[in-house]
């Protein structure tokens, strides 16, 4: 049977230590703590393996994204001009013509990886895995940028990354992400909060 096989424990123990460094990620993002991108580093690198196991490419490319990308907000973070009165970076709202951009690429690259996956690849839910992907390439970035909208856009993949991952028999992870949901508004909240306490009246 499945469940006495050493795969099938092997991957739950990898879904497992992705939901926990996952969640573990969140909450220390939401509290704008730098410690949340070492930790996003291990839940990226655990999650390449559950993703190309389960043949989600898209939700695999993505998080290689996302190791690079959490090394990135480790140094922008760390490093990056602030005010001077300030010890970290402040939260402040994407400007307009960035989020426009966005937008346009986020739509064409969804489409474009869509087809791509359906026509090349075994891929199992092509484009709804891209939408998910494409747009978690843009939050990740606004993320690493500290721009409150962010969040926005993680509640929009996270309801969509819940259900494809439901169709996929990927508990934990559906699991992992109904719970960045909430999250995902808790950390608007506070980021918002966070903005309004540090924007000049």
């Amino acid at each position: 049977m499945e469940y006495f096989t050493i795969d099938y424990w092997a991957q739950n123990a990898l879904e497992a230590t992705g939901l926990v460094s996952g969640l573990l990620c969140v909450a220390l993002l939401i509290r704008q703590n730098i410690w949340n991108w070492p930790i996003g580093l291990l839940y990226s690198v655990v999650s390449i393996i559950v993703f190309y196991r389960s043949r989600l490419y898209a939700d695999l490319g993505l998080h290689v994204f996302y190791v690079v990308m959490n090394a990135y907000g480790w140094y922008y973070w760390g490093f990056a001009k602030r005010p001077v009165e300030s010890r970290v970076v402040p939260v402040t709202r994407t400007p307009t013509r960035i989020a426009f951009a966005l937008a346009i690429v986020v739509a064409g690259a969804t489409t474009a990886s869509g087809w791509w996956l359906s026509t090349r690849t075994d891929a199992a839910v092509p484009y709804w895995d891209s939408a998910s992907t494409m747009m978690s390439f843009a939050a990740m970035w606004l993320t690493a940028r500290k721009y409150l909208e962010n969040w926005l856009v993680w509640l929009v993949v996270d309801v969509l990354a819940t259900g494809i991952y439901l169709y996929k028999g990927l508990e934990m992870y559906a699991l992992l992400y109904c719970v960045y949901i909430a999250m995902a508004v808790v950390g608007w909240w506070a980021w918002r909060q966070s903005m309004l306490r540090t924007t000049p009246v």
